[in-house]
């Protein structure tokens, strides 16, 4: 089980000043789309289930109080890293307050075992079970859209180390999202033939567990054994560069300001493709509030303060709707 503890890291951050959450009664699931105005979700944080393939899936759902009901609302679907859960990533990364300031909705899928099955070898004790956690997104994404009116060409996923790679999963398997973002995670398993989206991803160059430079991480097994985490498929640029030809973007353009890179091209129909590299930066959620106690604890640094990925994940996604 060390092994994958230590996937937790970019997990353990000190809540970011939201409110103690308020517990609410579980749903479930319908089929329509809630109409603008007759929200069925009370404001501030709720739990909530549904049943996939016949197993109960919950997730946590945040809505602003400020944040009107009458019109179509954006929804950004924060996804935990492996051994963080819906309320650990709602209270760590600052997706509540960014959604007070900004208005949208959040919602906190929990991943069974805390983890997401992203490929036949990763990640956690699920991966050679047959889990289908881009099922239970998607499936999830319907139920709220049944309670609240989310606006469907904003729907945005979001992830960090394990939950990053099950935002790549979605990109590749649905169209159901506008643009995702990704924090110290990687693209695996297969993507055939995605649909255009666009893309922003953020990585240090310090990372050890999910390599910038694509070798193998400290806690990769090769996908063996009860914890299964093989974490592979190239370079950070790399597979940035594949999104970019998937997109038919144009020539990217590089800007460098300290330890923050961005690479950004542009794309058709209003897509972008954007890499942020921090120089130096570890598997961390950048702009995170440093723990001493738990680096020092898991051997890991502190987050870069260089950026706030959660201030430019939401820019990115806020100028990224789909295209009707």
């Amino acid at each position: 089980m060390s092994v994958f503890i230590v996937l937790i890291a970019c997990d353990a951050a000190q809540p970011s000043g939201q409110g103690t959450p308020t517990p609410k009664a579980p749903t479930r699931s319908a089929a329509v789309t809630a109409k603008p105005g007759s929200p069925s979700v009370a404001a501030g944080s709720s739990d909530h289930s549904i049943t996939v393939a016949g197993t109960k899936r919950t997730f946590r759902l945040y809505r602003p109080a400020n944040l009107s009901m009458s019109k179509p609302v954006p929804l950004v679907v924060m996804l935990h890293g492996a051994l963080g859960d819906g309320r650990q990533a709602e209270l760590a990364y600052g997706w509540n307050a960014e959604a007070d300031r900004k208005g949208f909705v959040v919602a906190y899928p929990d991943g069974l075992l805390r983890s997401w099955v992203v490929s036949a070898d990763c990640c956690g004790p699920s991966a050679h079970g047959g889990v289908d956690d881009v099922a239970f997104i998607r499936d999830m994404v319907a139920n709220v859209s049944n309670q609240l009116p989310i606006d469907p060409a904003r729907i945005y996923a979001t992830g960090i180390s394990n939950g990053g790679m099950l935002a790549y999963r979605l990109a590749c398997d649905t169209t159901t999202f506008a643009a995702i973002g990704v924090v110290a995670g990687k693209q695996l398993g297969q993507c055939p033939a995605p649909a255009p989206i666009s893309v922003i991803h953020v990585h240090g160059t310090g990372d050890d567990v999910v390599p910038y430079d694509g070798k193998a991480g400290k806690m990769n097994n090769d996908g063996q054994g009860l914890i299964p985490v093989k974490i592979d498929g190239g370079s950070v640029p790399d597979q940035i560069g594949k999104w970019r030809t998937i997109d038919r973007c144009g020539a990217p353009q590089t800007r460098t300001a300290g330890e923050v890179t961005t690479v950004l091209a542009h794309c058709p129909d209003g897509r972008d493709v954007e890499l942020i590299t921090i120089a130096g930066a570890g598997h961390q959620w950048p702009g995170g509030t440093p723990m001493p106690a738990v680096e020092q604890l898991l051997g890991l640094p502190p987050p870069s303060q260089a950026l706030n990925a959660t201030d430019s994940i939401w820019q990115f996604f806020s100028t990224h709707p789909r295209k009707r």
